[in-house]
């Protein structure tokens, strides 16, 4: 007797989908589903959709902040920094400024790390300050980096961005944070992305729609991903 079991492809290739929900809120799809910042619609956020009923295991969030932890149904959140586990996921949340001033203006965000599909993650969608060497260390060489890139108050930059980028080493990078083109939102300080990419010459960039599948065996090196 010989017995047949179907894998699905995913499974085998270990395919990690992002979904862009546009601002700096990502689905990540894989074993588990992780919601990345959800938002209100205010602000640079404001001509966008909430993602208030996307489904997902829990919620990792920068801060409590309207534009990047959005909660209204009570969702599983983590939100402070700290070491939590899910599951067979472990997290681990680092504080860092929210602004360049320590953290005097708009108080301190969590950067996230964690390991989802055999990816090292680093979400970085609410820094905007200094890191310290230990939060370095531990955040080097992940596979995927979201970063924020469109300057202002709350966000790094596109000379602040490129200097992480190549203090961290990713694999891929993945902006968040910035208007699309030559796009004017009200009560939006943020940039378009030109600035990151002229720092950014040893990376190859894709333009993407809005969803995209990561394969853990074949990932890309060097490259930005623009999503639409």
């Amino acid at each position: 007797l010989i017995l047949i079991f179907l894998i699905p492809s995913s499974a085998i290739a270990g395919d990690l989908l992002l979904k862009s929900l546009g601002h700096g809120s990502f689905l990540i799809k894989g074993e588990k589903s992780v919601l990345l910042n959800p938002f209100k619609a205010i602000g640079c956020a404001s001509d966008l959709n909430e993602p208030i009923e996307v489904n997902s295991d829990f919620i990792l969030a920068s801060s409590r902040l309207a534009d990047e932890g959005f909660n209204p149904n009570n969702k599983l959140m983590f939100v402070e920094p700290g070491v939590y586990k899910f599951e067979d996921i472990l997290l681990n949340g680092i504080e860092v400024p929210h602004d360049r001033l320590g953290g005097r203006r708009f108080g301190m965000a969590t950067v996230w790390t964690w390991k989802q599909n055999n990816l090292k993650i680093v979400h970085m969608g609410g820094a905007a300050g200094a890191m310290d060497i230990n939060s370095q260390i531990l955040l080097s060489r992940p596979d995927v980096l979201f970063i924020s890139i469109g300057g202002g108050f709350k966000s790094y930059n596109g000379v602040e961005a490129s200097d992480i980028v190549k203090t961290l080493k990713p694999s891929i990078v993945i902006p968040v944070h910035f208007v699309k083109g030559q796009n004017i939102i009200d009560n939006c300080d943020f940039s378009n992305a030109d600035l990151f990419l002229k720092n950014m010459q040893d990376f190859k960039v894709k333009y993407l729609g809005k969803s995209f599948e990561i394969n853990s065996k074949r990932i890309d090196k060097n490259t930005i991903y623009i999503f639409k």
